[in-house]
């Protein structure tokens, strides 16, 4: 299948994107000479942190020479976002025009801007349908992608829903009686609500899927043919992963038509992440942690295990160490889980222990320190891992407790 690519190395890459940038400003024609409406934004603070070239190494473009509706640039800016990054500038001038994409990127770089926005934009708000469908693997990257959909669009009147697997049913047939334009969801659920014909995507026009290597590994498998079944044939499709095993080469070949291809990756981790690690003992890991903490000026901090019940064991520990501490992992009820996330992201608690639920996609701006207090038996698994850390192009440490046996991971 023909394929047009884009390196972030190549210095010509942005020779195919069917669509002249140059000069193009935002879309309401009416008002592009009065810049009196940015002054009226209800701006946050602007962040002043050192960023890497992870996240500002762009061609310079500004939000406003994507031709977007001028509500949705002022929600972007509103969420703080002032200069599209590296694969935002990529993404979304060639998602505009409805072409497939295959995109590369790092974990913590921008991907879920680089997709909400050109769907928001080409969302039509008089259309009572579905017409944009985001698939995510985890219930809460499903809530954090909706939370950021909801703010962005906030003046656009794009009606977004957000549905996962650990919820009432009933509330999700309650929220379909209402307009709903954009879907984020788990793929279990969304086939679920799909089979039992609750929801209608046959003129979905647009299905972005993020993670895309997760989604179509062995834990979903055959869930994503399905969902496409029932999308309409002129349907876009936009996919994002970090890495690109074989599943996504097989399912780029059968789905996509012509995709645009995107890779930014010329390494595998953030420059911001600085990693260690430590020989230790199993019995000296706590002790280890402890040191850890005493030393380290931890903003927040994510402690990673490789089992639920080492988890709840370590968080324990934790505590009894006089440290304020969560735990969040896959056997918890939902609403447990929902409260935990939202505590930790409003800085409730200073330390979260969990299981790999949390290495995808979860973006939290205060977290600058991962520990990884079992080391992760797969490569992607650690790559996801560390990525909690240094988010955006700042600043971030991972410190990774190796025992004798960790030796022989091939990583």
């Amino acid at each position: 299948m023909a394929t047009a690519k884009v390196d972030q190395n190549s210095s010509n890459h942005h020779h195919s994107i069917p669509m002249a940038m140059d000069g193009i400003k935002s879309g309401n024609s009416d008002g592009n000479s009065d810049q009196g409406w940015k002054s009226k934004l209800n701006l946050p603070p602007k962040d002043t942190r050192l960023k890497t070239t992870d996240v500002t190494n762009t061609k310079g473009n500004e939000f406003e020479d994507f031709c977007l509706k001028r509500e949705l640039l002022m929600g972007i800016f509103e969420k703080g976002w002032e200069q599209p990054s590296p694969i935002q500038e990529a993404s979304i001038p060639i998602a505009l025009t409805g072409r497939d994409i295959l995109a590369r990127a790092k974990n913590g770089t921008g991907k879920t801007g680089a997709y909400t926005i050109p769907i928001i934009e080409r969302c039509d708000t008089g259309r009572n349908e579905v017409q944009a469908l985001v698939i995510v693997p985890t219930r809460e990257l499903a809530l954090q992608t909706s939370q950021i959909c909801i703010e962005i669009s906030k003046h656009i009147g794009c009606k977004v829903m957000v549905t996962t697997g650990g919820t009432n049913l009933k509330d999700d047939i309650m929220r379909l009686y209402e307009p709903v334009h954009i879907i984020i969801a788990t793929p279990g659920r969304i086939l679920d609500l799909m089979n039992k014909r609750l929801v209608k995507i046959g003129k979905c026009g647009m299905l972005v899927l993020d993670e895309a290597d997760k989604l179509l590994s062995q834990d979903f498998k055959g869930m994503l043919d399905n969902i496409i079944s029932h999308l309409p044939n002129n349907r876009q499709i936009l996919l994002y992963s970090a890495t690109f095993p074989l599943s996504v080469e097989q399912f780029m070949r059968k789905h996509l038509d012509s995709p645009y291809e995107i890779n930014l990756m010329d390494e595998l981790t953030l420059k911001g992440v600085t990693q260690y690690y430590a020989f230790v003992q199993e019995k000296q890991k706590v002790h280890c942690l402890n040191t850890l903490f005493s030393k380290l000026q931890i903003n927040q901090s994510i402690i990673f295990c490789n089992s639920t019940n080492r988890v709840e064991l370590l968080a324990k520990k934790i505590t009894e160490l006089g440290y304020s501490c969560f735990y969040i992992h896959a056997k918890m009820n939902q609403q447990h889980r929902n409260r935990v996330f939202h505590d930790f992201r409003q800085g409730l608690c200073r330390n979260l222990v969990c299981s790999d639920l949390f290495t995808r996609g979860i973006d939290i701006q205060a977290v600058n320190v991962v520990i990884n207090f079992d080391f992760p038996k797969h490569a992607e698994t650690y790559l996801h891992r560390i990525g909690r850390s240094g988010r955006y192009g700042h600043l971030g440490v991972a410190i990774n407790l190796i025992t004798y046996d960790d030796k022989y991971l091939s990583i």
